[in-house]
């Protein structure tokens, strides 16, 4: 096993190390070479050295340098030394994070994360929180908080009975609320298609003049972070018409929450220590390992309530924070190790540098292709900059060209109408000159495309 794992990370170690230097995307001759590993399951074991060397040789040049510099697709972070190393740490300790008692290192690594997070964010001290896969399952857990509260205000327990017979929930959102929310209220029964939709601004701002009539038996979803433009809902408004009502406020915000730790970003999401449930994700701005979510709530009582389990033969939730009492899964890793290692690593200071970093480099990409004639499509206030290149072929063919060229690589969307190529900024690793030389193969892959510039 030493040899083994010394192999491992010799391999992991030469991956990284030429990651800024390889194309982005992966060569087609490598994607091709994937077909060696359709094959039947063999008969006899294998020397795990040869598995080693499978998934490096197969595995590694057709993957997507998204961990690397330059991949801009979506909000994706690469992964601090920290944060990695303590991921392998704790992969070879292979601790079930479950229960206090079972696995109590892991347990306190993700009390004192947890801790930390709700200091960062300025959130009320009695947050209780969850370790979860990301966004979607953080707000998964949040509005079973939700669920859990404002069913219970009514005198029914949901998580007993059910939602047969149960009091009508309203579930309010903005037009341009992320789909993993509805995914989310989809699964909890709620309903994708039957909230109320409360239009927006020309960034995706929610109108909280026109949000519709409130009551305790409502949960109002806002964002922090649209995944377009970066824009964040009026949260201090929309917390206190809610709070006139008694409605609670659950903020989906898997990259713009990281705002409130970075002072000259905090007044964007002015007002987030009023809502009562919050959902982000640790893998995209704090640049842990996939995959890594957050589900923070304001009373940890309703997301206990959720999540909470019993059997013979598992421990008591007593005064004691058993992880799984406030989770979807009994059997889970240890995600808080990594986040507890980032935070720990960086500190404040450098939570706030590296998210500020990214939104100053967001708005040199905007620039450079202003610039050259490009119309940039949003107000560029945090790490997303929208680019159109002309109508849909053409920004489509754009596209293609930047990821085949492999200096950089990024996605492409519709906003409000306009087809546009979506540029993320959110690498711990990324520098200005990743930006300048990114920017200059976009620019120059638009001219060879033949994309209509705009007059000055």
């Amino acid at each position: 096993m030493d040899e083994l794992l010394r192999q491992a990370a010799a391999r992991a170690i030469a991956y990284l190390e030429a990651i800024g230097r390889r194309p982005v995307a992966p060569d087609p001759a490598a994607i091709a070479a994937l077909s060696q590993l359709e094959i039947g399951l063999p008969d006899a074991p294998a020397d795990p050295m040869r598995v080693l060397q499978v998934l490096d040789t197969v595995g590694s040049p057709a993957t997507v340098a998204a961990c690397g510099p330059r991949y801009f697709g979506f909000v994706t972070g690469g992964a601090l030394p920290a944060a990695l190393a303590a991921n392998w740490l704790a992969g070879a300790w292979d601790q079930n994070a479950a229960f206090d008692d079972s696995a109590a290192a892991v347990a306190r690594f993700e009390r004192v994360a947890l801790d930390w997070l709700i200091g960062l964010f300025g959130l009320p001290a009695s947050c209780g929180g969850a370790f979860v896969t990301g966004a979607t399952m953080a707000n998964f857990c949040a509005l079973a908080a939700a669920r859990h509260a404002l069913s219970g205000r009514a005198g029914w327990d949901v998580e007993a009975h059910g939602l047969y017979g149960a009091p009508q929930l309203k579930v309010v959102a903005g037009q341009e609320a992320h789909v993993s929310l509805f995914k989310a209220l989809g699964l909890l029964g709620l309903g994708r298609r039957a909230a109320t939709r409360v239009p927006v601004d020309a960034q995706g701002r929610m109108h909280a003049d026109a949000l519709p009539d409130l009551d305790e038996c409502t949960i109002v979803c806002a964002q922090a972070g649209n995944v377009n433009t970066g824009a964040c809902d009026p949260l201090e408004a929309i917390c206190e018409a809610a709070a006139r009502r008694g409605a609670w406020v659950h903020v989906d915000g898997a990259f713009g929450l990281w705002a409130a730790a970075a002072p000259r970003r905090a007044h964007l999401v002015a007002g987030l220590a009023m809502a009562d449930s919050w959902a982000t994700d640790a893998h995209k701005w704090l640049n842990v390992p996939y995959d890594s979510g957050v589900a923070l709530v304001r009373d940890a009582r309703a997301l206990h309530g959720a999540m909470a389990m019993s059997a013979e033969y598992l421990p008591a939730a007593a005064s004691v924070r058993h992880p799984s009492h406030f989770t979807p899964e009994l059997s889970r890793r240890a995600r808080g190790v990594d986040i507890w290692a980032a935070l720990y690593a960086l500190g404040r200071s450098g939570v706030a540098h590296l998210v500020e970093r990214n939104c100053v480099l967001a708005a040199i990409f905007a620039q450079r292709l202003r610039a050259a004639g490009y119309e940039v499509l949003n107000e560029v206030v945090l790490n997303q900059v929208l680019v159109s290149f002309g109508d849909a072929a053409m920004t489509a063919h754009v596209i293609a060209r930047v990821r085949q060229d492999g200096t950089c690589w990024c996605g492409g969307t519709v906003w409000q109408g306009r087809s546009a190529m979506r540029i993320s900024v959110s690498n711990w690793s990324t520098l200005e000159q990743d930006v300048e030389r990114s920017a200059a193969a976009i620019i120059a892959c638009a001219r060879a495309a033949g994309a209509p510039t705009r007059g000055p």
